[in-house]
C-alpha cells in the first residue's frame, strides 16, 4: 500500500512520531500480531495513539488493532534518501505501446484532415454532396429534411456512442486518473508536514506522469477520429443541401423550421450568434438520441477505477 509508506513517512518527521510507530512494530512483532491501548500506554500518548488510528496506519482487528501494511510500515521508516526509489506509485499503468494507433487509425486521421477542406473548398464539397445523396436523397422523398437530420442525428449518436465504447480503454482512463489523484494525495500530505525532500521527489514524479497526460489524451482522441471520419461526409451533405456557404445552392426544397424556445427561423439564419438554425437543430436530436441510446443500452463511457 504506497499510501501506508507515504503516511508513515509523513507522520515520521514530526517528533516522537517515530519512536511511536517503532513502538508499536515492536509490539506486534513486526505486524504478525495485534496491539491494544493498554499495551503500550506507557510508551505511547494518547495524541499518537489516536493519529496512528486517524491515518489508518493502525486498523481494527479482532481483539485490538493491527498494522494495515506491516511492510508499508517499516519502509517509511527507512529515510526519504534511501526510500526515494520506493515512494513512486505503484497504480498498474498498461503499457503504452498496447494502445498505439493502428495503420488504420493513422489513415483515417489523414482521410479526416482531408475532409475538412471541404467546409471552405465548394468542389470538394459538392463531391461529397452529391455522393452522399445517393443513399440520403431517396430519404427526402418520403420525409421532410427536419426529419432527415434527425435521423442522421440518431445514426451518428449511435455509432458515436459505440466507437466510445469500443476503441477508449476505460480500465487505462482510470489508472491513469487514479495515479494522478494519488500524487496529489501525496503532495497534499507531504505540504502539511512541511516535507520539502518529500515535496521535491513528489515533483519530479509529476514531471514522470507527464506521459499519463499524453496517453489519456491519445486513448480520449482515437475514438474521435472515426466519429469524425464518419460524421464530416454528413455535415457536408447538410452543407450541400441546405446551401450553406459563399457561391453555395440549396439543392433540397426547404420549409421553415420551429425551433424550441426560438420558434419559426429558415434553416440558414442565426440563431445563436453566428449559429444558424440547422446546426442548433442538429445538435438538439445528437444530444438528446445519445442520452437515450446510453441508456437503452446501458453504455458507459467514464473511466473505471484501475
Amino acid at each position: 500500500m504506497p499510501r501506508i509508506e507515504s503516511k508513515v513517512r509523513t507522520l515520521v518527521s514530526d517528533d516522537g512520531m517515530r519512536e511511536a510507530v517503532e513502538t508499536v512494530l515492536e509490539a506486534t512483532d513486526d505486524g504478525d500480531s495485534e496491539v491494544q491501548w493498554l499495551d503500550v500506554k506507557g510508551d505511547l500518548t494518547s495524541g499518537q495513539w489516536g493519529r496512528l488510528i486517524e491515518k489508518e496506519i493502525l486498523v481494527e482487528g479482532e481483539a485490538g488493532f493491527k498494522l494495515a501494511d506491516p511492510d508499508a510500515t517499516e519502509a517509511g521508516l527507512e529515510p526519504a534518501s534511501s526510500a526515494s526509489s520506493d515512494t513512486s506509485i505503484d497504480t498498474e499503468i498498461p503499457d503504452d505501446d498496447e494502445s498505439s494507433w493502428s495503420s488504420y487509425d493513422k489513415g483515417a486521421a489523414v482521410l479526416t484532415l482531408g475532409l475538412f477542406v471541404g467546409y471552405s473548398w465548394k468542389p470538394l464539397r459538392d463531391v461529397i454532396g452529391t455522393t452522399m445523396d445517393i443513399p440520403l436523397g431517396p430519404l427526402q422523398e418520403f420525409l421532410p429534411f427536419y426529419a432527415v437530420v434527425m435521423i442522421l442525428a440518431l445514426a451518428t449518436g449511435l455509432y458515436s456512442t459505440l466507437l466510445q465504447a469500443n476503441l477508449m480503454d476505460m480500465d487505462k482512463m482510470g489508472a491513469y486518473q487514479e495515479r494522478m489523484q494519488e500524487i496529489q494525495e501525496r503532495r497534499k500530505e507531504a505540504k502539511e508536514a512541511g516535507d520539502d525532500e518529500a515535496l521535491d521527489a513528489i515533483q519530479e514524479e509529476q514531471m514522470d506522469a507527464m506521459g499519463d497526460q499524453l496517453g489519456m489524451f491519445k486513448e480520449q482522441f482515437r475514438p474521435m477520429v472515426w466519429i469524425m471520419f464518419l460524421t464530416i461526409p454528413v455535415f457536408l451533405w447538410m452543407y450541400w443541401s441546405i446551401g450553406v456557404g459563399q457561391n453555395a445552392t440549396a439543392h433540397t426544397a426547404l420549409d421553415s423550421l420551429v425551433l424550441p424556445l426560438v420558434g419559426q427561423v429558415e434553416w440558414t439564419e442565426s440563431v445563436l450568434g453566428p449559429i444558424q438554425a440547422w446546426i442548433v437543430w442538429y445538435f438538439l436530436c445528437s444530444m438528446g438520441f445519445t442520452q437515450i441510446i446510453r441508456k437503452s443500452l446501458n453504455i458507459d463511457i467514464s473511466p473505471t477505477s484501475a
